[in-house]
């Protein structure tokens, strides 16, 4: 039987590695100490990197974006992430031929070839030059006028394949939750030579760890969507940059790594699809694995936003808007939990959105 570390461990060292314990000094900063961010809820995403950086507001992710330090695209899973700017052209060339390869048969389904595809870049290539920005709705239009259909799902199969081929990218914010697509070349130009696939492989896996560690070579897998086979080549690769927490579980080698907190403390609001509970294939060391199906009801990929205590997520939460502040509903798993232990954070929340932190109250 492998020699593991206790939950309690577990979780200490991951509130400091995701920087819940202490904070992180800036809005790219959160993105580079996490690797990247699940971003398909952009809201959410946005109190993901609030929650870590104390003080700051959702349009310091605006800005972040804006300043070209963070991006916004698909390059895991084939889902919206948050990434760091200089790291999304590479991590594209390893996901993204896996990703377009497992939507074959739904591309079939929607009758986008080589040929559509090949039309509808060079729409999108010419309507975005010189630095222009479309809206998801005026790119569709776009096609639609050259005869390219965008009925069903086949305007956002297009945008997809665009994006895991590195030619588009989310760019300036449009409202509360959305953002218009740019050129990657020209919003985000590559500074730095191309990075091998291994060197690829093996920086996303020190930078998962750093963020999310102690953490096994199956949870990286899962988080990036490669193979468990890359998985294992990139911890053999990554050499002395990450040390055994466990038997199983790895974290960066620095020197914080050998004077880690034992015991985990302090409350958190986290947010929907937090990296803090999404981020692994096993999320039992933070929530006992009775109370999944509650974080992501019906195992829909639709995650909850959480209440941490201790680093272990012991219930829910959920806001509601009033015209004058916005009030809280608390949830808590094992029975009621005092509002007032977690009314700090929340207030904090607020904040971050420009709010009045109403009444908070806790169900029976």
């Amino acid at each position: 039987m492998p020699n593991l570390a206790s939950d309690a461990r577990v979780r200490a060292a991951r509130l400091d590695s995701h920087g819940l314990a202490s904070g992180l000094p800036s809005i790219a900063a959160a993105v580079r100490r996490l690797g990247a961010v699940q971003a398909q809820d952009f809201a959410a995403a946005k109190w993901v990197l609030g929650a870590r950086v104390r003080g700051s507001v959702a349009a310091d992710v605006d800005a972040a974006i804006e300043s070209r330090e963070v991006l916004r695209s698909w390059p895991m899973r084939g889902t919206l992430h948050l990434v760091p700017a200089e790291a999304l052209r590479d991590i594209l060339v390893i996901t993204g031929p896996r990703i377009l390869q497992k939507a074959t048969a739904t591309h079939r389904e929607l009758e986008l070839d080589a040929e559509v595809y090949s039309a509808a870049r060079g729409i999108a290539e010419r309507e975005l030059e010189g630095g222009r920005s479309l809206s998801r709705d005026e790119l569709q239009v776009a096609w639609q006028a050259a005869g390219i259909s965008t009925a069903g799902q086949r305007g956002y199969h297009l945008i997809w394949w665009l994006a895991h081929d590195g030619v588009l990218c989310c760019g300036p914010a449009e409202g509360r939750g959305g953002q218009r697509f740019v050129l990657l070349d020209e919003w985000s130009p590559r500074v730095a030579p191309p990075k091998t696939r291994e060197e690829t492989l093996t920086a996303l896996f020190v930078d998962y760890v750093r963020g999310h560690g102690p953490a096994t070579v199956q949870d990286f897998a899962w988080w990036s969507g490669l193979t468990l086979t890359d998985a294992r080549a990139a911890l053999a690769d990554a050499g002395d940059g990450v040390v055994a927490f466990d038997d199983e579980r790895f974290v960066v080698a620095e020197p914080s790594s050998g004077s880690r907190a034992t015991r985990a403390s302090g409350r958190h609001a986290l947010a929907a699809f937090d990296e803090y509970y999404l981020g692994y294939r096993d999320r039992g060391p933070v929530c006992d694995p009775a109370h999944a199906p509650r974080v992501v009801p019906g195992g829909n990929g639709v995650f909850q936003p959480t209440l941490v205590q201790n680093g272990r997520v012991v219930g829910l939460w959920r806001k509601v808007e009033r015209a004058r502040a916005t009030s809280v509903t608390i949830d808590g798993f094992d029975g009621p939990l005092d509002p007032d232990s977690f009314t700090p954070r929340l207030r904090e929340w607020a904040r971050f959105w420009g709010r009045e932190l109403g009444e908070v109250t806790a169900l029976d």
